[in-house]
């Protein structure tokens, strides 16, 4: 059946996979070919890529037992979903996929929740009950809005090139203030989503009041504009904290080990979507390293649905939405463009949580070089995905930090 929107005008929607789609997807299943491991590699060695018995026993798991349907259900009970038709000025239109749930409370805020790749807008699941409907009456609730970002699950594919961070970040502002009405709002972002969240602060910071990232991938500044900066990064290991040291250390890996993937998707991503846009294996391998390599498997273990579902995301709409959208990233131009947001510094109230596995999160006077720093918290658990991994601890730090007297002010219009 085909949808036809008006501009700006909310239409109901419910997550639904064709039947045949489905069925294609169990043919290829049944049809993948294996890698063989090599002897004298460990069985919790993933320095090659995803592990091979990981993968076929998950391949098993979603061949056998998953069930799509019933998840499809859950996903549609738990959240309120909506499409939307938005016009983007040198863009054109776009049709917007998100979820948006209403707090009862007077004093709600709206919060914004973007997150990135290999994630989807089910990131959010455990997160928005607790932040619509908190324990008590004076604990800070929200409006929570979580926007799918185009191409990422039931979010519509771009249908031109172009589409990056930026007019991402343009879309959904139409989406707040526009098609939802909310003329000042705050924001969680991570990966993708602490990309586009800065560039909505930095292109409208009359609507965006406040910031909270859980992923901030900004270097040091220059030398001979901060020489302490410098000083302590030179003596870091007798100025840095154990988890600034540690935040050295992931990062240094992530840029030795595992950026891999960040060169093919961000300069020949349909060539790499022929592959794992038509095998649900290569899809499902691409995507379980990362969810190792990045999560903080000490403390969290996805379930296999948890996994599975995640992949569904991706397969769905064949994949290559998710792997274009780095190269569209990054061929930006402009102060709120990817390569430079996080070069220049930005005037919005910032708040930071510092979960140990992630990936860029720098020291925090590296931050507060190129951001109005108010709120950092280290936690001693938790990575890339806190919204998944450790969902309690990002939940009280956004009501900690947007309950803050600065937000509160700049909520109210007062800078």
């Amino acid at each position: 059946m085909i949808t036809f929107y008006g501009l700006n005008k909310s239409v109901p929607y419910k997550l639904h996979i064709d039947d045949e789609l489905l069925e294609l997807t169990q043919q290829k299943l049944q049809l993948a070919r294996f890698p063989e491991e090599q002897i004298n590699v460990g069985d919790d060695d993933w320095s090659q890529g995803a592990k091979v018995k990981v993968v076929k026993r998950l391949a098993e798991y979603w061949s056998n037992e998953y069930n799509w349907r019933a998840e499809e259900t859950r996903i549609n009970t738990e959240f309120n979903q909506f499409k939307v038709k938005v016009e983007i000025t040198g863009y054109g239109p776009l049709i917007l996929h998100y979820a948006h749930q209403i707090s009862s409370r007077p004093n709600a805020i709206p919060l914004l929740f973007i997150q990135g790749w290999p994630g989807s807008f089910l990131e959010a699941r455990k997160i928005i009950e607790p932040l619509t409907n908190p324990p008590d009456a004076s604990t800070q609730a929200f409006h929570v809005i979580v926007p799918s970002i185009p191409g990422f699950g039931p979010g519509d594919a771009p249908k031109k090139s172009g589409l990056g961070p930026q007019i991402t970040a343009h879309g959904f502002k139409k989406l707040m203030v526009d098609v939802l009405g909310y003329k000042r709002f705050v924001t969680q972002g991570g990966d993708w989503g602490s990309m586009i969240t800065r560039s909505m602060a930095m292109m409208y910071p009359q609507n965006v009041r406040a910031c909270h990232h859980n992923f901030f991938p900004c270097g040091p500044p220059p030398w001979y504009k901060a020489p302490l900066i410098m000083g302590r990064l030179i003596f870091s290991r007798y100025l840095y904290t154990n988890q600034e040291m540690n935040s050295i250390k992931n990062m240094q890996h992530y840029r030795k080990e595992q950026d891999g993937y960040l060169g093919v998707q961000s300069t020949r991503p349909q060539s790499l979507g022929f592959g794992l846009g038509d095998s649900p294996i290569g899809l499902l391998a691409w995507l379980v390293e990362k969810f190792h390599e990045w999560m903080d498997v000490n403390n969290y273990e996805m379930s296999d649905d948890e996994v599975l579902t995640f992949v569904m995301m991706h397969w769905m709409p064949g994949a290559t939405p998710g792997l274009r959208y780095y190269k569209m990233a990054f061929a930006e131009e402009g102060a709120a463009s990817t390569k430079m947001s996080f070069k220049k510094y930005l005037g919005t109230p910032v708040g930071l949580s510092h979960f140990p596995k992630e990936i860029a999160m720098p020291p925090h006077d590296w931050v507060s070089s190129v951001a109005n720093l108010h709120f950092r918290r280290e936690h001693s658990k938790g990575g890339h995905f806190p919204a998944v991994e450790c969902p309690e601890l990002l939940v009280q730090d956004l009501r900690d930090w947007f309950s803050a007297d600065i937000v509160k002010n700049a909520m109210q219009g007062n800078d």
